[in-house]
């Protein structure tokens, strides 16, 4: 051991400009796999989220509509699912760095996570670059991370409400997206979704493995805690229609997505 995992995951999390978050994000994980990191150390670290100076963050209500069918419109669409993996980045980084205690494969789950975020966020601004655009033309929101600041104090509550709650509404979100895009003609873009929405299932996945395995060590049952949550931090309920395949592999239940469609 040669230093401390918080501290390094800190120093990601915290760097602002981009290609510094993406070669810092690829050394922790390096260093993590050479066995480098300390995760029993007791350092203590002061977390901030690190984001460029744009895209500039407005509410959700203020982002505008991104239809398909103009040049501009794809490239405002990809460029809020370009937002959202940067977003992600720092989400997974987040995840590792806030919670102590937790045993090593948490750690080596999220810093996983982390870096296929870092290789969607790289391939969709690629694309995006073709399209003419770069990350931070256009305005965004900020949802995501304000979750993750509502759930800062709880390693379960985070597990429920980041990955099993906003990340799965990305499974539901994506093939609808895609047809728009196909529909369009951009099948390059559609196809990079095929990429995305498979790692994103394993994404959910861990969150959801993670959250039954707190709920088991806390005595709860998953699935009635999972909706108590949701009342409890007022958060968006899923929404039809639900991309049932792709929860199901995530971990979701059948009994539970029709526990949760009742409520719709």
């Amino acid at each position: 051991m040669s230093g401390s995992l918080f501290v390094a995951l800190g120093a990601a999390l915290a760097t602002p400009e981009i290609g510094q978050k993406l070669a810092l994000t690829a050394a922790v994980a390096a260093d993590w796999q050479a066995g480098r990191l300390d995760w029993r150390d007791t350092t203590a670290v002061d977390l901030v989220c690190g984001r460029p100076a744009r895209p500039e963050l407005v509410p959700h209500r203020l982002v505008p509509q991104r239809g398909a069918k103009s040049l501009e419109g794809r490239a405002r669409l990809l460029h809020a699912i370009v937002h959202i993996e940067f977003s992600a980045i720092n989400l997974a980084l987040d995840h590792a760095a806030r919670f102590r205690g937790m045993p090593e494969q948490y750690y080596t789950d999220w810093i996983g996570v982390a870096v296929e975020e870092a290789y969607h966020f790289t391939l969709l601004r690629e694309r995006l670059r073709s399209l003419g655009h770069d990350y931070g033309d256009f305005p965004a929101h900020a949802g995501l991370w304000e979750m993750a600041e509502k759930t800062s104090g709880d390693v379960l509550a985070r597990m429920a409400l980041v990955p099993r709650l906003l990340e799965a509404r990305g499974l539901d979100a994506t093939p609808p997206i895609q047809r728009k895009l196909e529909q369009a003609g951009d099948i390059e873009s559609a196809r990079l979704l095929d990429i995305v929405l498979r790692d994103e299932i394993g994404h959910v996945g861990l969150g959801d493995a993670w959250f039954r395995r707190l709920c088991s060590e806390r005595n709860l049952e998953p699935e009635s805690t999972y909706r108590r949550l949701l009342e409890t931090f007022d958060a968006p309920w899923p929404q039809a229609p639900l991309n049932e395949s792709a929860r199901l592999e995530a971990g979701f239940s059948p009994a539970e997505l029709a526990a949760l469609m009742k409520k719709v």
